[in-house]
């Protein structure tokens, strides 16, 4: 029989708020759902009474996190003067990914803080983190005439992808004095890649924020399609 769920949101969002700290600090492996139940301050049993189970709770977090973090990046496009050239929506991804911790670590794919759920069929990574996407809207800004047509769009996305995994994975390698300030950073990628990927007789700015929304609305509609299957299959 079908556990029917709470909809006290107010503790579901406890809820989630502890199993966030609990699992950027301990990581989700080592990090049980009676160690956020006495982190929010209430029984192992009202816990499920919002989720089935371990993996269903770290899914909503994680659905949560990247809808924040999807809110963040569009907002920032949105108020920037030049948000709909690549540049501009590459920086405001990466002021994103960096003031949201789970987003860092699902760049970096970090196994100490995602452990053995980054090994599950299915899991929602796919979803958040789809290659054909990156290249789909690389590919829609070239046929607006928003992109150089003499660039490979697949190419060009595995170099960005490159260039972020590197600004969150570096921190390992080098001693932070030796790290150049993040705005810094940040702002001569966004010139460079305007730089190289802008055509020269110049791109608009609206329409590449019209595309941006519609990749966005497209890859946001992706993961709640994803989400939704998983928890029909879970009732």
């Amino acid at each position: 029989m079908n556990q029917i769920k709470s909809e006290n949101s107010a503790r579901e969002q406890r809820i989630l708020d502890a199993a966030a700290d609990l699992i950027i600090h301990y990581g989700y492996d080592k990090t049980s759902v009676s160690d956020i139940a006495d982190a929010a301050g209430i029984s192992k049993g009202a816990i499920y009474l919002h989720y089935s189970s371990k993996d269903e709770l770290f899914e909503a977090l994680l659905y949560r996190e990247f809808m924040q973090y999807a809110e963040t990046w569009f907002g920032r496009i949105e108020a920037d003067p030049n948000g709909g050239t690549l540049g501009g929506m590459y920086k405001a991804v990466l002021y994103a990914v960096n003031r949201h911790a789970f987003m860092t670590a699902l760049v970096k794919q970090d196994t100490r803080i995602f452990g053995h759920y980054l090994r599950k069929p299915g899991n929602l990574f796919m979803a958040m983190e789809s290659p054909s996407l990156r290249s789909d809207f690389l590919q829609t800004m070239q046929a607006a005439g928003a992109m150089r047509t003499d660039v490979d769009p697949q190419v060009m996305a595995h170099i960005m992808d490159m260039l972020s995994y590197g600004l969150v994975g570096l921190v390992e390698f080098k001693k932070p004095a030796q790290i150049p300030p993040f705005d810094a950073l940040i702002e001569t990628i966004a010139e460079m890649i305007n730089r190289m990927l802008t055509p020269p007789d110049g791109a608009s700015n609206e329409i590449g924020k019209a595309i941006i929304r519609q990749m966005a609305d497209k890859a946001l509609a992706q993961l709640e399609q994803m989400r939704t299957a998983k928890q029909r299959r879970l009732a």
